[in-house]
């Protein structure tokens, strides 16, 4: 049930009778007309924006059609008024037993309460982390974990068929840098001192794969020059790598339905035959990039290349895709993964990158928009840095990986619900401050505690009420849900169905902490005047139907906290320690 969708669609059958008498002029385009909560509450439940989209191409005054608008709609019964404020907007009072109805509505769907079908099935490919397989991962990786698995959960729940993937840079000279550093540590399980030159992976990480790899091979490969051992080592090494970022993702409560290796697109043809596609298309050609200014990227030679012609795609310059001798740019393998991506049947491709790749944003969705015909939208979510702190100021962890602070020391020391959570308090294109001290904080300033204590103490108000069935609830008489308390928590809960849509489509799963936090504010108000007012309590003595129709507010607040979390990836608890 979506309230906010049910008014539209009033608003909407009121502005075709408006047409239908002749008081708006046929064929207007109702596709910008929104229904939403009003910025001041005070100003009414809801608002549409309908006479103002309509009154440039109606040719008509805005507050004209709102006036008309607004008789149209108080003759449904649901509207209790309709008011026209300043150039035309139109606020709405709704009748208590529309709004009343969303806990019965909760209560019949459960932890599902709020699903949808916005998605109608589209096939969305969601890839994040895709971190280089040369070590564990960073705190810097762990936001973009976060982020996209949380965006991954979130259009699975609003009905699209979501593939979670992960792609694994293996094709690149960084590999050979790891297998380079994974012989030093294997001389070092041999007894020698590891020679860790300027450029290699320092990690003690790695110490393991050394010791492995003395196991499997013995003291064989020592004094053996590069080209003997080099090809080995960087499987082995790759794989161990992998092995552990699958570990470290498990411990975030990750889990990637597809790993898709760089390496699988070398020498067999799959980049030729992207490139081809492009060419095909008459964007493929031989050139001379005019210098860049600023830095200079890696991929610019002053020399004639082989490039894409990315400006007729919406890109600020064309891009090189093969150099002057022969061998790919980084572009090219990027090019060829994601037009396999295109290939396998995707409606819309998601990318969650760390804010350094921001320049490589409109090349990515220029080659994807070339190949695709324009037909496959490609969304690149940027995250931003996290700063960690500690009682307000910078928090120097131990950097056992070498230089920087491992994904696993974080999740140890404050455990995967809270890394969650915190990591989506704020968008992913806002830097972020990880401040351990407020994250483990039982205050309302810590959104995390707060949310997760109002779940907690749902469970204790049910379990005092002898927790009655769902269907006992459901069958309650809300209209004794009259306090103001009561109604404003029954509002913010109706909205969870539109913010779920609305956060689906915007690709923004933070919207849905934001929510939480709301619910849970809304819940722990109410709760609180039950404090203040024995007759306001959930548990009611001495009247029976009172009491089960607020444990049925209660319990349909729980299922959208419920739901809520299980986006983010938060496990509910029910009992705070």
């Amino acid at each position: 049930m979506n309230l906010f969708a049910d008014m539209k669609l009033l608003v909407l059958t009121s502005l075709e009778n408006l047409v239908a008498e002749g008081t708006l002029p046929a064929g207007l385009d109702f596709g910008n007309v929104s229904v939403e909560p009003p910025r001041d509450a005070g100003h009414g439940d809801m608002a549409t924006n309908a006479a103002m989209v309509l009154a440039k191409p109606s040719g008509m005054n805005p507050r004209a059609i709102a006036e008309a608008l607004a008789e149209q709609l108080v003759a449904d019964a649901v509207v209790e008024t309709a008011e026209v404020a300043g150039p035309g907007f139109l606020n709405m009072r709704l009748n208590a037993d529309f709004w009343r109805a969303v806990v019965p509505a909760a209560l019949a769907t459960g932890d599902s309460f709020g699903r949808s079908k916005v998605g109608a099935g589209r096939k969305v490919n969601v890839e994040y982390v895709s971190a280089n397989p040369t070590g564990p991962l960073h705190v810097g990786h762990t936001r973009g974990a976060v982020t996209g698995d949380a965006l991954a959960r979130l259009l699975d729940f609003a009905g699209y068929n979501v593939t979670r993937e992960y792609y694994i840079n293996d094709g690149g000279a960084q590999v050979d840098v790891l297998a380079r550093s994974a012989y030093e540590r294997y001389r070092e399980a041999c007894g020698l001192s590891p020679e860790i030159a300027e450029g290699l992976y320092p990690g003690d990480y790695l110490v393991p794969v050394g010791e492995a790899l003395k196991e499997k091979y013995g003291e064989s490969l020592l004094n053996q020059p590069e080209s003997v051992w080099l090809e080995d080592l960087r499987d082995f090494a790759t794989d161990a790598m992998m092995n552990l970022i699958r570990s470290d993702l498990k411990s975030l409560n990750v889990e990637m339905d597809v790993f898709f290796s760089e390496k699988s697109l070398y020498g067999t043809g799959r980049i030729e035959q992207a490139i081809a596609a492009l060419d095909a298309k008459g964007l493929i050609y031989e050139g001379t990039l005019e210098p860049p200014k600023g830095k200079m990227p890696e991929d610019w030679e002053p020399r004639i290349q082989t490039l894409f012609k990315s400006t007729e795609h919406g890109d600020d310059v064309d891009r090189p895709v093969k150099k002057s001798d022969g061998a790919w740019t980084y572009f090219a393998p990027d090019i060829a993964y994601h037009y396999d991506k295109i290939q396998r049947g995707f409606d819309e491709l998601i990318d969650v990158f760390g804010a350094d790749h921001g320049g490589y944003v409109k090349r990515m969705k220029a080659a994807v928009s070339a190949l695709s015909g324009g037909k496959v939208p490609l969304d690149i979510k940027l995250c931003q840095l996290v700063k960690l702190m500690k009682d307000g100021a910078p928090f120097k962890m131990s950097k056992r990986a070498g230089n920087f602070v491992l994904l696993r020391d974080v999740v140890d020391l404050v455990g995967p619900d809270v890394t969650r959570f915190v990591m989506l308090t704020r968008k992913n294109d806002a830097p972020l401050e990880f401040d351990f001290s407020k994250a483990l904080e039982q205050s309302k300033d810590n959104p995390v505690f707060y949310v997760q204590y109002a779940h907690a103490r749902i469970h204790s108000v049910l379990a005092r009420g002898g927790n009655p069935a769902d269907g006992a609830l459901g069958g309650a008489d809300m209209a004794l849900l009259t306090q103001p308390g009561e109604m404003a928590l029954i509002k913010k809960l109706a909205e969870w169905p539109r913010v779920l849509e609305q956060a689906a489509q915007a690709h923004e799963a933070h919207r849905v902490a934001f929510y939480l936090y709301e619910l849970a504010s809304a819940f722990h108000s109410l709760q609180h005047q039950g404090k203040l007012d024995a007759t306001q309590r959930f548990n009611v003595e001495g009247d029976a139907p009172l009491t089960l129709a607020r444990l049925a507010l209660v319990r349909a607040t729980q299922f959208a906290l419920q739901a809520g979390l299980g986006i983010l990836g938060v496990t509910p608890v029910e009992e705070m320690r």
